[in-house]
């Protein structure tokens, strides 16, 4: 059998460097496999969008809210003390045209009209009982007149007998002539006196009847305006009650007193409803009236109405932030009105100003700047390469743009940001 050589020391010491070598290699080449797993499975999971073909519209985006460009107040009836709410339609509650939206308490009026109404009866019976007692008065005043005159008639007829009778009765029969005569004249007198009295009476007890009559009419009417009716068909929307002080103010409701002539509530046309909005300076002088747009109400995220751009402001208007911006109020018309929107939602209008036919557009978050230039990214093969491309319109959403081909997927993160978010 032979004999086995020992291995040298240094010999046995290459030989460990080299495993040593070769398993550095093996990690260093399980980390790049790994990483280059890891980029791939990273440029597979970024969020991306398609490019886009066909009509891109240029539009101008502001945030408003809508209201009713028709709109009626409902006002407490003047002349009327007293004024109490004891019923109201519920808030923001739909009512027709004819409805009763709110109630006063008629119990003070009530009892004013049964006072007025007994003085009232009061009057008439005074005035019946003057013009009975004129009655009888002119009655026997015809009476008396008549007597006197048939006197005179009499005392005539004896006086013409002188020639026949003696001288001294003839002048006898003179005397009772005069006296009859003048008692014909008190007569007369009288009856006339008492004319003009009754009628000065009558019409002094018509005037209060009359009176009276005119007050009952007053509180009928007030009666009759303890309940007020929608004007049209709406909604109804209470004003607040400043009665308290400005601090405290609370729209109307049951229990508050009113004062004749306030505004109670008002009830907007909804047939009416517009986005008012804020248009930035800088786009004021792009738009038109009669350009189209969109109206979209937050709350309800599913709608996109389509309005008209019908007004705008001819100056602007001075905000109290910092720093101090101009605006304008621009106002379109919603077309066809959904039965759920309201006057005070809150929302935005796009407003079409221009149309480009034809043009490729991404999302603006796939829109990124390498070397002062527009560049999209666009994946192939698990890496992402920047394409440079030309802007032709910019909007709040989407970009139209030129140098990509339709269809192409487009990164919405900067793949090259080490801090991407995932």
């Amino acid at each position: 059998m032979g004999e086995t050589k020992p291995i040298s020391p240094g010999r046995q010491r290459r030989s460990k460097g080299w495993i040593a070598f070769g398993a550095i290699l093996l990690v260093a080449g399980t980390a790049a496999t790994q990483a280059y797993r890891l980029r791939k499975a990273e440029a597979t999971t970024l969020p991306m969008a398609p490019a886009r073909k066909g009509d891109f519209a240029v539009i101008v985006r502001c945030r408003g809210e809508l209201r009713a460009r028709r709109s009626v107040q409902i006002v407490a009836p003047v002349n009327v003390p007293d004024l109490r709410i004891v019923w109201a339609a519920p808030p923001s509650s739909p009512v027709k045209a004819g409805d009763v939206v709110i109630r006063f308490d008629r119990s003070s009026a009530q009892q004013q009209l049964q006072e007025k109404e007994a003085a009232l009866r009061q009057a008439q019976a005074t005035l019946d009982q003057e013009i009975a007692q004129a009655r009888i008065t002119t009655e026997q005043d015809k009476l008396d007149l008549a007597t006197s005159r048939y006197q005179v008639e009499k005392a005539r007829l004896e006086t013409s007998k002188s020639e026949i009778v003696s001288a001294l009765q003839g002048e006898e029969n003179k005397i009772d002539l005069a006296l009859a005569e003048k008692d014909l004249e008190v007569k007369e007198a009288a009856a006339k006196l008492h004319a003009a009295s009754d009628a000065a009476k009558t019409a002094s007890l018509t005037r209060l009847r009359d009176h009276a009559q005119a007050d009952v009419e007053l509180t009928n009417r007030r009666l009759s305006r303890m309940e007020v009716v929608a004007p049209l068909n709406g909604l109804i929307i209470y004003m607040p009650n400043y009665s308290q002080g400005w601090m405290n103010a609370k729209p109307f409701q049951i229990g508050d007193q009113v004062w004749p002539g306030a505004s109670v509530a008002e009830i907007p046309d909804l047939s009416t409803l517009e986005m008012e909005g804020k248009i930035e300076e800088i786009d004021r002088g792009r738009l038109k009236i009669g350009e189209d747009s969109r109206v979209r109400i937050d709350s309800l995220p599913e709608l996109n109405l389509p309005a008209k751009l019908s007004a705008l402001s001819p100056l602007t208007e001075q905000t109290f932030e910092w720093p101090p911006t101009s605006s304008f109020r621009g106002y379109s018309a919603v077309e066809k009105p959904d039965s759920r929107l309201r006057p005070g939602m809150n929302g935005s209008m796009d407003i079409e100003i221009d149309r480009i036919p034809n043009a490729i557009s991404v999302p603006a978050k796939a829109l990124f700047t390498r070397n002062a230039k527009p560049v999209v990214f666009v994946a192939e093969k698990g890496v992402y390469h920047p394409i440079e491309v030309q802007i032709l319109a910019r909007n709040p959403d989407e970009i139209a743009i030129k140098g990509i081909d339709p269809g192409m997927m487009v990164a919405l993160t900067d793949p090259e940001k080490k801090d991407r978010k995932q």
